[in-house]
């Protein structure tokens, strides 16, 4: 009998968390007043495509989490149920391939290596964070820190400074260069139940996934503590989005929708949303092609989900 993946543990813990929130009557704190009333989003009007990269299995078992650009012609993909990360040409043939332990989110760091959280897990103190050279023949990775739990979503600032969210727990983590936490700006983020995260200028964006509203926050770099809501995607648990892994894409933000298979684009600036794309089947991660052969960053998405597909958006 096959056992039921951790990832996918995670994802049913949290909605049975959100569920007794919501009939409970209570509602997690909203990051800031004033934020834009739920709406649920309406069609972006922008013609659309969706076609396979990458074929899928069976799907929840075959969950592919979060993926990268190196900049190198190369697309990195978290393979969280069969605990590996994979690399891929443009071509869509696999070049590199290596065993890692439930791993999750995977960003291109300031010094052009590859950083991925292993150990996606809310239960489990044996997760942490490791690098790769993705020019490297047979890429190894080397441990950045460990003793993390209940991790998922990862960013990376200018400076080198790691950002992890974590689904069951308050508190956007920040890891210096060095290894070490930022425990004050981890106090300050203090949000619960962050899942994707995205740095854009200086300010960090991130998904709750804990959260009848299905909230978008953003983060000051500088001074967490000044966090503000952008948006709510829903209103109640009926309609809640699962929000998982975000981009920015052509100055907004495209959020995935997990629960309804759906890419959402918001206005950071005004909290305006609109769905870009449907029918996707539990889209975990979007990413734009950066240096990846001649696919166009101005009208394409790449996205992974838990189907095990890994499929190419295009836009306009």
């Amino acid at each position: 009998m096959r056992r039921v993946p951790r990832r996918i543990r995670t994802t049913l813990c949290a909605a049975g968390l959100t569920a007794a929130l919501a009939v409970g009557g209570t509602a997690l704190p909203a990051a800031a007043a004033g934020a834009q009333a739920p709406v649920r989003p309406e069609a972006c009007g922008e013609r659309t495509s969706v076609s396979v990269f990458h074929k899928g299995g069976i799907p929840l078992l075959d969950w592919r989490e979060n993926l990268e650009f190196d900049g190198r012609g190369t697309l990195w993909v978290s393979h969280v149920t069969q605990h590996r990360v994979e690399g891929y040409a443009p071509d869509g043939t696999l070049r590199a391939s290596f065993p890692l332990s439930g791993p999750g989110g995977i960003r291109r760091g300031p010094d052009g290596m590859m950083y991925v959280n292993y150990g996606v897990n809310p239960l489990t103190p044996h997760g942490g964070i490791v690098r790769f050279d993705p020019t490297a023949a047979a890429p190894r990775p080397e441990k950045v820190v460990d003793g993390l739990s209940g991790i998922n979503g990862l960013a990376v600032d200018a400076e080198g400074n790691l950002y992890v969210s974590r689904e069951l727990a308050t508190g956007i983590l920040k890891i210096r260069p060095d290894g070490t936490e930022d425990e004050e700006w981890t106090r300050g983020a203090n949000v619960f139940g962050t899942n994707g995260l995205e740095i854009v200028g200086d300010q960090l964006y991130a998904s709750v996934l804990i959260d009848t509203s299905s909230r978008i926050v953003r983060i000051p770099l500088t001074d967490p503590a000044r966090r503000t809501t952008v948006t709510r995607l829903s209103s109640t648990l009926l309609d809640g989005k699962f929000l998982d892994d975000l981009t920015e894409f052509r100055g907004g933000l495209v959020v995935a929708s997990f629960r309804d298979g759906e890419l959402i684009r918001v206005d950071p600036a005004t909290g305006r949303s609109c769905t870009l794309v449907t029918g996707l089947r539990m889209p975990t991660s979007v990413r734009i092609p950066r240096g990846f052969g001649a696919h166009d960053t101005g009208h394409t998405l790449f996205v992974t989900e838990a189907s095990g597909r890994i499929v190419r958006v295009t836009v306009g």
